[in-house]
């Protein structure tokens, strides 16, 4: 707590960059909020799914997605919309890998248009509201409304953050990015509850310190156990990162930021929010049922 004006500093200067970075360049939304064209294909073997990407990137589809669909042996694969017929995009593309090794059969293909694309992003949005209010709800019962307003708050500056760092970088966002926010939205929550408890327990038993005192009590208490899950967690989602391939990689590069950004707002934000809201001991203190008189 007393790294207070440091750490709003710190949080003013990200959400600024973020907020300025989203409403000049936005997003590079991926396939799945943009639209275009899906081609599947099945292989007379199990297919290298990397290889085949790079043989459509180093021709006419620079921007071609592949991933395994269904089995080991089929592929789907996933095209920006492109100016002219779409009916031989499928042919196109097979002929690009005709020196692949492989001997395709095409499935099928299908277009997805833009306006698919934005009920997604529409879709996104209302779960993304939906679980703020739903954990606004949950840490109001359980705990108090200053505290559920405080981590929200936090998360609200997680999402920012994470958002802004795609929108700096220009990585891809797509279906699984978004999945990954929504993880992290719980994963960001699940530190601040263990905070929050510990406040609430300190408040109830340290009856001579003052609310700040306490707070500092229990982030320092709750400290270690937070950092040691998030860099245990942050090893496995590397793991995913480096060993995952392009399809998982921004997937997993929304997880590490996200977790970063989520633990640092759990410890230094989401309980100075509360505090500022003037939280105290009587928010959080239970009250002893009025004693009862006898009847004679």
């Amino acid at each position: 707590m007393s790294k207070v004006r440091f750490t709003v500093f710190v949080s003013l200067v990200l959400i600024i960059v973020s907020v300025v970075s989203l409403s000049t360049r936005w997003l590079n939304l991926g396939l799945d909020f943009t639209g275009g064209v899906t081609v599947e294909l099945q292989a007379d073997k199990a297919v290298d799914t990397e290889l085949v990407r790079q043989l459509l990137n180093s021709g006419q589809f620079p921007e071609a997605q592949v991933i395994e669909y269904g089995s080991e042996s089929s592929i789907q694969i996933k095209l920006p919309p492109l100016a002219g017929n779409e009916q031989q995009l499928a042919s196109q593309v097979q002929a690009q890998l005709a020196d692949s090794g492989y001997r395709f059969t095409l499935l099928g293909q299908s277009t997805v248009g833009p306006q698919f694309g934005q009920e997604l992003i529409n879709d996104g949005l209302y779960a993304l509201i939906l679980v703020l209010v739903g954990i606004m709800a949950y840490l109001s019962i359980r705990f108090q409304w200053k505290l559920a307003l405080g981590a929200v708050a936090a998360l609200v500056h997680d999402l920012i953050i994470t958002l802004g760092f795609f929108s700096v970088t220009q990585l891809e966002f797509n279906l699984t990015v978004l999945a990954a926010l929504l993880a992290v939205l719980g994963y960001s929550v699940n530190d601040t509850v263990v905070v929050f408890d510990r406040i609430r327990e300190n408040f109830r038993l340290m009856h001579q310190d003052d609310e700040t005192v306490i707070t500092n009590k229990s982030i320092n208490q709750t400290m270690a156990r937070t950092l040691i899950t998030s860099f245990t967690t942050l090893l496995s989602v590397l793991a995913l990162a480096i060993f995952g391939g392009p399809i998982l990689f921004t997937f997993s590069i929304a997880l590490i930021v996200g977790i970063l950004v989520g633990t640092y707002s759990s410890i230094f934000v989401a309980s100075a929010l509360a505090m500022r809201l003037k939280l105290s001991k009587a928010d959080l203190t239970l009250k002893k049922p009025e004693e009862i008189d006898d009847l004679p």
